[in-house]
């Protein structure tokens, strides 16, 4: 009886080791994140200018980055809750985020607009302009705080999509007035997206930014969180992000 006591409690031990963090037990820290190029993407370059950013600052200071690629809200939630996964991104910052994850500093950012249709130009000055307008958002992005505060009390109408790619088409096929999404998003999928080929000279940039949103890896909010973001945030200063965000974004 007690030999099987013995070989269950090490087989417990044994299973549990098993599902620790790969992080934990060597140089390798793994990230969830979403197919959102040119930033991120499995079969971009470098897997894209945000993953190129974060694996230069983690190879700063001796340590390999895996990224795997999810839908946004299994990215999310994976990050999150996940031992596998040390965190998401990229991510833009929000009191409510930094209520649940360790933010690493600003890894790179990215110019949050509206996309709009060319036979439709909108012009406006202040969030509330927008009042009338329904707008394309993505479902679990954060978008601007004053925007998502407009959402959330009502006062913005909105249709949610799961990723920019159908926003646009919504958009282009006249069920939207407006979208919301990065600049250089826009650009990457009006080029390369078949399903946006039909209204290529039809879509555009809005001329006013919403925000030019800096870009975070939300790492988990406990102890090993955010041990690993103190060393991503070291391995920032041995880099140079604006080189590598230009250089991979075509700038």
């Amino acid at each position: 009886m007690i030999r099987r006591k013995f070989t269950l409690a090490l087989g417990a031990l044994l299973a549990a080791i098993a599902l620790l963090p790969a992080q934990a037990d060597s140089k390798t820290i793994t990230l969830a994140s979403l197919e959102w190029p040119p930033y991120t993407g499995a079969k971009l370059t470098e897997q894209g200018a945000s993953v190129a950013v974060a694996k230069a600052a983690f190879k700063a200071m001796g340590y390999e980055l895996k990224v795997q690629f999810f839908p946004w809200s299994r990215a999310v939630q994976l990050g999150k809750s996940d031992p596998g996964y040390a965190g998401y991104f990229p991510e833009y910052d929000s009191a409510d985020l930094r209520k649940e994850f360790t933010l690493s500093d600003p890894m790179g950012n990215g110019p949050l607009g509206l996309a709009q249709r060319v036979d439709a130009p909108f012009s406006w000055s202040k969030i509330t302009d927008l009042s009338a307008k329904k707008i394309g958002v993505v479902q679990d992005y954060v978008n601007t705080t004053e925007f998502d505060a407009r959402v959330a009390s009502k006062q913005q109408k909105v249709d949610v999509a799961i990723d920019d790619g159908k926003n646009l088409v919504k958009l282009g096929a006249g069920r939207l007035d407006l979208a919301v999404v990065d600049s250089n998003v826009f650009n990457y999928l009006m080029k390369t997206d078949p399903e946006l080929k039909p209204f290529a000279g039809k879509l555009t940039m809005n001329a006013k930014v919403l925000e030019d949103k800096k870009l975070f890896i939300c790492f988990k909010k406990d102890a090993e969180g955010q041990r690993i973001a103190k060393i991503f945030n070291e391995g920032l200063k041995k880099i140079d992000v604006n080189a590598i965000m230009a250089k991979r974004l075509g700038g």
